[in-house]
């Protein structure tokens, strides 16, 4: 009897979790959570998947514990493991939006530090103690860095001088009155895959099929569908106005001399575009959701 085949992958539990999960199910993936369990049901016979701490991903897959799993750059250099890692895909979104996570070094607002160079000799507080280490060490400064439990922003200044804090859109530290010195680098979701799970042709094929429908699913975040009817003599005029993906689809209609025309557009361009398009001639608009966009 052959061993059944399964692919082990790793799914972050956390801030990241419900939009990993949702992106899973716009890819096509029918999963479901039991709130007891940390194994979802991927409604995929070959995926077996369990919700880990994105700080812990890289090591499990690095050890063959995993064949893959999302977590952020950030944990993967604080892991140490890039070299005992693939990176298969980046893929940009983040518990509040589709951005990069940026890494910032931090002061209150009325504080004397100006730069890295200022540090000598400080205290820092960062749930990225090796990386925060390894950046003061490449700017020739010598520091304490300090492991941070958590609200890591109210520590600063009455507890340490300076803060290494993951941020989306800086208002926490704003709110609690810090200042942004520097960013150490941006962060985003990587899925990562085992070397020798990569290596195997059957789970290599599975990871990147997986790969290429989350980026679908995430391109089609950035992007509608739009249908309009227009006129012969209102076709160049209304085709002028489309930023199209790639050509727009024509198609003849029964009534002579009017056109059918299908394109994918830009979300955000869609408040100016449509009341530019009615004007040039075109009727019927409507726009839809898409649900995955491969280019």
């Amino acid at each position: 009897m052959t061993e059944e085949k399964k692919l082990r992958i790793g799914l972050p539990k956390g801030s990241l979790q419900n939009a990993t999960l949702e992106m899973f199910r716009k890819a096509g993936w029918n999963v479901h959570v039991d709130e007891r369990q940390y194994t979802p049901d991927m409604g995929d016979e070959d995926l077996w998947s369990v919700l880990l701490r994105a700080q812990e991903m890289p090591a499990y897959v690095a050890d063959g514990v995993l064949d893959c799993g999302l977590t952020g750059l950030d944990w993967i250099k604080e892991s140490g493991a890039e070299d005992h890692l693939v990176e298969v895909a980046d893929l940009v979104y983040a518990k509040q939006g589709m951005r990069p996570y940026r890494w910032v070094l931090a002061v209150a607002e009325n504080s004397d530090i100006q730069s890295v160079a200022d540090l000598q000799g400080k205290r820092i507080a960062t749930e990225l103690v090796e990386v925060t280490r390894k950046y003061l060490a490449e700017n020739g400064v010598e520091a304490t860095v300090e492991y941070s439990w958590g609200a890591t922003e109210a520590k600063c200044p009455s507890l340490v001088d300076a803060i290494v804090e993951g941020t989306e859109t800086g208002s926490t530290l704003v709110a609690n009155n810090l200042r942004i010195v520097t960013e150490l680098f941006e962060s985003t979701t990587k899925l990562i895959a085992n070397k020798e799970a990569w290596a195997d042709e059957w789970k290599r094929n599975k990871i990147e099929n997986i790969a290429l429908m989350l980026q679908g699913a995430l391109a089609a975040e950035e992007y509608v569908g739009l249908k309009m009817n227009c006129s012969g003599e209102n076709l160049e005029a209304v085709l002028a106005k489309l930023p199209a993906l790639k050509n727009p689809t024509i198609s003849e209609l029964a009534n002579d001399g009017w056109h059918a025309i299908e394109v994918i557009v830009q979300k955000a361009t869609v408040r100016t575009l449509i009341p530019e398009l009615r004007s040039a001639g075109a009727q019927g608009l409507i726009e839809y959701p898409l649900n995955k966009v491969i280019i």
